[in-house]
């Protein structure tokens, strides 16, 4: 029987998430969903990852509208995906199963077919209630064990568990870089991890590298073991970044693999996952059937390269691939045999000149050249783009290379988590926090974000090492793990909008949903939402002085400048206001939660006295140095 290929295109979520931070909008999203319901792929991934919040907080658009927009418009011809992170959904909290449940009941009503489910720290534990309410509301279980590499270490970097007696474990003597002794990421590890996995009821198995670190030569080994010994399909997904990402999904596909990982040619490369298109070159040589129609892939890649021209300002690669029709365009001869020498490499498992010939393909089409930062760093990319971002914004970006250093530390000392959202923004926040703290002579752990204590104390779930009693007391104040209590969750407040016709905030499930997911950016978004809605009800607006108010708030003015402030040391929402006009607090006391880069930080006064005002809400956006609640 021939072999046959299935194909999960990623270019409306991973792809436009990767390399455009998740800036495509509906009406870009609508011009293109005619010839997707042409394109006949088995999957499109649309939905989850950073989608629902970047079209909240960026866009001003419902996420549960661009779901059952795509679904209304592609029907069921390509079955729809999605991405979330087990039990923590979209957020970093670990939701209650009524939450979860509402969620997947919601989801599948609203058009989605199969969620791709991991957990951050490959804890099977989290995704197994996800996995119930998926199949619970006939949604197929796609459960991803998260690909990652054991960290090296040079000499300045050894973490602080080498003084507790973990050396014995982690380190050899007297070498400059320290590589694991005993690695824990072994090929026995994923296979296990997946066996867990399917034992719970998985419908079918994605390898993800989240990061495009898994070099052709692991795969050789790994898509084997996967197709022996589990007896669903599976799925692998890698990125391009660090150079693997062509050779790696070849390799793949020669060893067996039921379905690959693909984006279209003008979102892909670079931060993104390969080329369909070159996908297609190579099945064709190899006889390996596609069931894609190449034809409306070309018509969707036409209107993609106006797109990615629309999105410019977020495009950091700013290098448009040379345009190629696989069924229209002849290649090079010498640009053909790069394929066949790719294929031949790849069969023989000689991973160099198999990315030797990938590289030459991808430098002729003018695809990015590997990223050696990252392949050299081991991270994922957006973990390090992130880390530089936040640097910038303490104008401190000359120590990145000692916040960099410290990342394997950090990671080992929080128990070697692999480096995937959350995770990999948890450590690298505390990564940049612990080079500050040290550059200015202040203890590597001085103020360690809510994340990292939380996953110190081990309410994210099971790290794949112990994390040291002696650490986590350190950091938490209590040597025991303490797992996250579900039974203590809050609920989101709801309020009543007395300024928008006394409506409530969120009007229905779906809403209520997004508030719990999403509190910061969900609660601004239905304000706006709820206001405008009144607005057009009623005739009424805001009054220019409730504007001008508003205004110098935002602007960093406060009206009456007659107590202290408490100002925004950073860009972000306001994820949690925690008192209230006439309450006393004392210096040190916290004052609200600021979501920024992705992370919840406390907001302490450094004042003692009484609240006069609060000057933001909740899903406020705010900037540096803005005025958040005034002190006499």
């Amino acid at each position: 029987m021939k072999q046959k290929l299935l194909i999960r295109d990623l270019t409306l979520r991973d792809g436009q998430q990767s390399a455009f931070a998740t800036r495509m909008n509906q009406s870009q999203v609508d011009r293109v969903l005619p010839y997707y319901k042409d394109a006949n792929f088995y999957a499109m991934e649309v939905w989850g990852g950073a989608v629902p919040d970047s079209v909240m907080r960026f866009l001003n658009e419902n996420p549960w509208d661009r779901l059952e927009k795509i679904h209304h418009a592609v029907g069921g011809v390509s079955k729809l995906t999605a991405l979330s992170r087990g039990r923590n959904l979209f957020g970093y909290a670990p939701y209650p199963d009524e939450i979860i449940d509402g969620f997947f009941k919601n989801a599948v009503a609203s058009g989605l077919n199969i969620m791709r489910i991991f957990d951050a720290l490959n804890d099977v534990d989290n995704v197994k209630s996800s996995v119930k309410y998926i199949k619970k509301y006939g949604g197929t279980a796609d459960c991803a064990v998260c690909y990652t590499v054991d960290p090296k270490f040079n000499g300045d970097s050894a973490p602080d568990n080498r003084k507790r007696g973990l050396s014995r474990l982690f380190f050899k003597k007297k070498e400059a870089v320290k590589p694991m002794h005993e690695p824990v990421f072994t090929d026995e590890y994923f296979v296990n991890k997946a066996r867990e996995m399917l034992a719970l009821g998985a419908d079918m198995i994605t390898i993800k590298d989240m990061s495009g670190l898994i070099p052709p030569s692991r795969v050789a080994r790994l898509i084997p073991l996967f197709k022996e010994q589990l007896n669903v399909p599976i799925d692998f997904h890698t990125h391009c970044t660090p150079g693997f990402g062509l050779g790696a999904v070849l390799t793949a596909i020669i060893h067996g693999v039921d379905i690959v990982d693909t984006v279209i040619w003008n979102f892909a490369g670079g931060p993104a996952a390969p080329a369909v298109e070159l996908i297609y070159v190579f099945c064709s040589k190899l006889g390996i059937e596609m069931d894609v129609n190449m034809e409306a892939v070309a018509s969707i890649n036409k209107e993609l390269q106006e797109i990615r021209k629309e999105l410019d300002m977020y495009d950091p690669v700013k290098q448009f691939p040379k345009p190629f029709n696989p069924l229209t365009d002849s290649l090079p001869p010498e640009i053909d045999s790069e394929f066949d020498r790719a294929i031949e490499a790849a069969q023989r498992n000689d991973e160099a000149e198999l990315l030797n010939a990938c590289h030459a393909i991808e430098s002729y089409f003018n695809f990015p050249a590997p990223d050696e930062r990252i392949k050299n760093a081991e991270i994922p990319g957006g973990m390090y783009t992130n880390m530089v971002a936040q640097l910038k914004q303490f104008n401190s970006l000359d120590i990145l290379p000692e916040a960099m250093k410290l990342i394997p530390s950090v990671r080992l000392d929080a128990g070697l988590p692999p480096l995937v959202t959350p995770t990999s923004q948890i450590v690298g926040v505390q990564a940049v926090a612990s080079a500050l703290n040290l550059k200015n002579g202040r203890p590597k752990y001085a103020n360690p974000s809510n994340q990292f204590v939380s996953l110190v104390k081990g309410e994210y779930g099971k790290t794949p090492v112990p994390v040291d009693p002696e650490f986590r007391m350190e950091i938490t104040g209590t040597r025991e793990e303490v797992p996250y209590d579900t039974s203590a969750y809050v609920h989101q407040d709801n309020p009543v909008l007395e300024e928008s016709g006394g409506v409530t905030l969120a009007r229905d499930e779906k809403e209520l949903l997004l508030l719990e997911l999403f509190p910061a950016v969900a609660a601004g978004f239905l304000r706006d939402k709820r206001r405008k809605e009144w607005e057009a009800n009623s005739g009424e607006n805001y009054t220019a002085k409730t504007k001008q108010k508003e205004q110098k708030v935002q602007a960093g003015q406060p009206e009456e400048p007659k107590g202290f402030y408490v100002t925004c040391p950073m860009p972000g929402s306001i994820l949690k206001v925690v008192v209230k006009k006439g309450d006393r607090v004392e210096k040190g006391d916290k004052v609200l939660v600021l979501e920024a880069m992705k992370m919840e930080n406390d907001i302490l006064t450094e004042f003692s006295g009484t609240i006069k005002r609060v000057c933001v809400k909740q899903g406020e956006t705010v900037g540096e140095g803005a005025p958040l609640v005034e002190i006499v």
